[in-house]
């Protein structure tokens, strides 16, 4: 749902779009519901750094698949760290 809000976010031209407006905003009501329930279990700052990384990373990849953005060698390595830093902390949570 995070991914979803975000490239949704291109689709409402500015919140100018009923459709896309509705739908952005009820990906971003959902992903908030599902990050409350993740932090039941997990401390609020892995919860939060994994939710926002996910994010990151699918709406990168989005963007380079939906909407012909580029993908260049340091990008993909940068997405790289993120997806380290995400592994890093769900391993690492006590």
């Amino acid at each position: 749902m995070e991914v979803c809000w975000a490239v949704g976010l291109k689709y409402t031209e500015g919140f100018t779009r009923l459709t896309p407006t509705l739908l952005t905003v009820g990906a971003m009501v959902i992903s908030i519901a599902l990050l409350g329930l993740a932090v039941r279990e997990l401390p609020i700052g892995t919860a939060y750094a994994v939710w926002t990384g996910i994010g990151a990373i699918g709406t990168v990849v989005a963007g380079t698949v939906l909407m012909n953005e580029p993908m260049s060698f340091a990008r993909g390595f940068c997405i790289l760290l993120i997806l380290a830093g995400i592994i890093g902390l769900k391993f690492t949570h006590a």
